[in-house]
């Protein structure tokens, strides 16, 4: 299981992201995930990359954060697809085209074969997005693990 995940990224780039993750979270009250797929199931061959990310967002509660702040790197790896899914709360105060700007980066990096860059990249651009319009706040907590999730 997850052969092809390890075509793109290591064990270390796991632990690097997760480490970029809580860093950029210690600014912000947003909360970041990574999520990757190796492909579709059966059951979800016709959604798109949008309805797969939301799915996701949901069943990781990433609509449950305080403030509606959470923001998901959802990628589709036999799809070469990936999608930045943001909550109502960021969405109030971000316009989509800021996320894709950073899709657009995240995307030139991986055409490149610099998956983990990509990554990096992306999540410190949220993270410094965010903590623009949502600072970290005295009483912020952690809300979501900053796993990456397989």
């Amino acid at each position: 299981m997850n052969k092809l995940i390890y075509h793109f990224f290591t064990d270390d780039d796991f632990l690097r992201v997760s480490n970029k993750i809580n860093e950029m979270e210690k600014s912000t009250s947003g909360e970041i995930r990574l999520a990757i797929k190796e492909k579709k199931s059966w059951r979800d061959r016709k959604k798109d990359i949008r309805k797969l990310a939301e799915e996701e967002f949901f069943k990781l509660n990433m609509h449950n954060t305080r403030g509606n702040t959470g923001i998901l790197l959802y990628l589709l790896l036999e799809e070469r697809q990936f999608y930045i899914l943001a909550d109502k709360g960021i969405n109030e105060k971000v316009a989509q085209n800021t996320w894709d700007k950073i899709r657009d980066e995240i995307q030139m990096k991986f055409q490149n074969g610099n998956f983990c860059e990509g990554l990096l990249l992306g999540i410190e651009r949220m993270g410094n997005i965010l903590s623009e319009y949502f600072p970290v706040k005295a009483d912020d907590k952690n809300e979501l693990s900053n796993k990456v999730v397989l």
